[in-house]
């Protein structure tokens, strides 16, 4: 039964990659296809695309009656995109920040922690921080769209636009017919769901056996997992040069998790919020969000995230993990 759970887990995660990848490829390739702009595709349907997993995950793990799961996914993912996904990232090529829509996005993101926060002071998540949550997510993806329209009649002759416009147009499919394109999003959506159920039923299973609570899994299995499509997604823009596709990755996404994946198992399945989270894992994920602001915000010209950072933000990252683990053996 163990080893069945483990090979749920494994397989589940592999599918749940692949159908997020063919979701958003076929989710863009549509939209360009109706002549939606390059940045407002990758502002909203990409940034929803890449949350797909979490999303899924977090409803799922809800509905089965494993809310602890879905706080600690949406929490564990903002802590994993900024520790593992950059960290690791950077490692690899440091960063550079242009983009003036970053610059945006980081206020934002911290209005969306500060909400979050007073939301879970009372030491619950109700069916009505749900609806307050996922209200802000409509509100969150009408500014997105806003930013893109402002955007796109942007002079890229005189050098106006912004860099993330044209990164975007590169990585969208062109070429990729309307039907083509509507099969790729039923498949990639039909393979988030059966995948996320797989990944929930094998996850509940592995931390009944161990013990563990299913805050923890939520956090490092489930996280680390339903991260994994930002982490490909930042690297791939990263090596290409688009560095601030693989930040605006991070921040969109972890806007979304409050909001949407936080907000999902709220409206399903009201809880208590679980020992831990408000003294321990929401500090953590404000510490980093702060140090992902000092490294890349650029307060007089492009941010950057070098190697130095990037090590700083992986080590932060093992730290968290090794203090989970501590916390789970206790």
């Amino acid at each position: 039964m163990l080893w069945t759970s483990f090979f749920a887990i494994l397989g589940g995660l592999v599918l749940l990659v692949w159908g997020a990848d063919r979701f958003v490829t076929g989710a863009a390739a549509t939209a360009r296809n109706l002549g939606v702009s390059p940045l407002i595709i990758g502002l909203t349907i990409v940034g929803f695309g890449t949350s797909a997993p979490e999303m899924l995950v977090s409803a799922m793990a809800a509905w089965a009656g494993n809310p602890g799961i879905a706080m600690g996914n949406a929490i564990g993912s903002n802590i994993t995109n900024i520790g593992l996904v950059l960290g690791v990232t950077a490692l690899i090529t440091p960063l550079s920040v242009h983009s003036a829509t970053l610059r945006r996005e980081f206020p934002v993101l911290f209005a969306v922690m500060l909400l979050t926060l007073l939301l879970l002071l009372d030491g619950d998540l109700s069916r009505l921080d749900g609806i307050i949550l996922l209200g802000g997510f409509g509100l969150m993806v009408y500014w997105l769209v806003g930013l893109g329209l402002r955007e796109r009649a942007c002079d890229p002759v005189v050098q106006t636009c912004d860099p993330m416009q044209q990164e975007f147009a590169d990585e969208i499919p062109s070429d990729m017919s309307n039907g083509r394109a509507l099969f790729w999003v039923a498949l990639g959506l039909l393979i988030l769901l059966l995948s996320s159920r797989l990944l929930v039923w094998g996850a509940v299973n592995v931390a009944h056996y161990f013990g563990v609570s299913d805050l923890i899994i939520g956090l490092t299995i489930i996280a680390i997992g339903t991260s994994l499509p930002e982490l490909a997604a930042s690297i791939t823009g990263a090596l290409k040069g688009e560095h601030d596709i693989a930040i605006g990755n991070v921040l969109g996404s972890n806007m979304f998790n409050l909001l949407a994946v936080l907000g999902l198992p709220g409206l399903i399945h009201p809880m208590t919020t679980p020992d831990g989270v408000m003294s321990r894992d929401f500090p953590v994920m404000v510490g980093f969000t702060v140090l992902l602001f000092i490294f890349a915000y650029g307060l007089r010209g492009p941010g950057h995230i070098k190697r130095l950072e990037g090590g700083v933000l992986l080590a932060g990252f093992v730290a968290y993990m090794g203090l989970l683990y501590y916390a789970s053996t206790q």
